[in-house]
């Protein structure tokens, strides 16, 4: 048996994979510790893992969600502005106090959600050795891959690869002040120097929850990256009730903007309005995001709950009206669901280009959505046969991906050899 520490952000996009996995590794006999924000703890001892605390004076429970809040109301460059300043002021903090965590909890291994950055220096520091978890859409910079923020479809071309270098250069100017605080920690600490931003991953194994089929080509992944498919598993997850009597028994539109975007709550207006006069139920989950007193009432008296048992609704589901969240576009592909994505922030704009690539669904930008719009994107997908075969195509490819289980088995694999899992392309 190891100890394996999680490292992740206290969100529930990188809380329900990431503790996911560790539930899977807890199963197989090792100890699991996520080691986080105090608003991490209760997801984790729901998983059935044990939770060391950082900085509990500075970061009191409900900081999270208060930042929730205010990245809720904001979209597109300010919310990607934002979301930085939230990842550097958990930087310093994994990199003040992680060490000491760490060591007193006695971690033997490490899990590190790619975009903790500065994990990797602490695993360094420590001579600890870890593995990269990408719970999110994959961040590896690739020229010949659109980045990960961005709306942009796949070209082979040469302006394509320009295009895309130079947005990469926009990334990693935006994101200097937290590779400041890297860098200056590394220095002090006696550790060498960066000189790709890929360094930061693993060199014994990265993990993504994307299926290959999930994700534009790529030139220049390390042999040790591997794509497992997504991390899901109900009984790692607090149950939670919904009134399936309600249920008619008409095909079932899902809508969830996630746990950040579900406080979009106009959207939410804008969705029942297109989904009112079709031959459908509409469910809506709030995620959290707000109460279901506080919306209006909605046109065609859809079913809106605070949370919804996401998994169990999906098994019913004929399409997803989503954000373009990895957790929710990776659990309806699990269950062949195409959808419509109206992506807000951060890594959406790059799910949704990903979802309209491989056919499964359709996108309605935000700054661009309207009642008429989006109905009319709703009708296409569900009458149009396309989609559902390639959302079909994509749960095929999870399932042979092998998902939690698979990216267990590669864990234990570096456990036991201590040496990279190298993967054929």
């Amino acid at each position: 048996m190891t100890h394996i520490g999680l490292i992740c952000p206290s969100v529930s996009g990188h809380l329900n994979p990431m503790t996911t996995l560790g539930h899977e590794l807890n199963q197989r006999g090792h100890r699991v510790t996520l080691i986080g924000l105090l608003d991490a703890e209760s997801k984790t001892l729901d998983a059935g893992l044990e939770f060391r605390a950082m900085s509990e004076s500075e970061f009191p429970l409900g900081v999270t969600e208060e930042a929730i809040a205010k990245l809720g109301k904001l979209s597109g460059l300010s919310a990607f502005r934002y979301t930085i300043e939230l990842f550097k002021q958990f930087t310093a903090t994994l990199l003040k106090d992680a060490p000491s965590v760490i060591k007193s909890a006695n971690v033997e291994f490490l899990l590190i959600d790619q975009t903790s950055f500065g994990g990797s220096t602490v695993a360094q520091f420590l001579n600890i050795p870890f593995i990269s978890v990408c719970c999110a859409l994959m961040i590896n910079q690739d020229p010949n891959a659109p980045p990960f923020n961005t709306s942009w479809l796949y070209h082979s071309t040469w302006w394509a690869r320009l295009r895309n270098q130079t947005a990469y250069q926009l990334i990693n100017f935006s994101a200097e002040p937290i590779k400041k605080l890297i860098e200056d920690c590394r220095e002090q600490w006696g550790l060498p120097p960066y000189t790709h931003s890929n360094d930061e991953f693993s060199q014994l194994a990265q993990l993504s929850q994307q299926p290959p089929e999930f994700e534009f080509p790529r030139q220049s992944l390390p042999s040790c990256f591997h794509f497992t498919g997504p991390y899901s598993n109900p009984d790692s997850r607090k149950p939670t009730s919904f009134p399936f009597e309600r249920l008619t028994g008409q095909p079932l539109i899902y809508a969830s903007l996630g746990t950040i975007q579900n406080r979009q709550l106009e959207t939410f207006q804008t969705i029942a309005e297109a989904c009112q006069s079709l031959n459908a139920q509409l469910v809506i989950s709030l995620g959290g995001g707000d109460i279901p007193e506080s919306l209006p009432t909605l046109p065609g008296n859809p079913i809106v709950v605070g949370y919804a048992p996401q998994l169990e609704l999906l098994q019913k589901a004929t399409l997803t009206i989503t954000h373009a969240g990895m957790n929710t576009t990776l659990e309806s592909l699990s269950n062949g669901v195409p959808m419509v994505a109206i992506p807000i922030a951060n890594d959406q704009p790059g799910v949704a280009a990903r979802i309209v690539w491989t056919g499964a669904g359709e996108v309605v930008p935000l700054k661009k959505i309207s009642a008429s719009k989006l109905r009319s994107a709703i009708e296409q997908v569900m009458q149009k046969d396309s989609y559902r075969k390639n959302a079909l195509k994509l749960r095929k490819a999870i399932q042979q991906a092998g998902g939690v289980s698979r990216a267990a088995d590669i864990i234990e694999e570096v456990l036991r050899t201590k040496k990279p899992v190298f993967v054929q392309r």
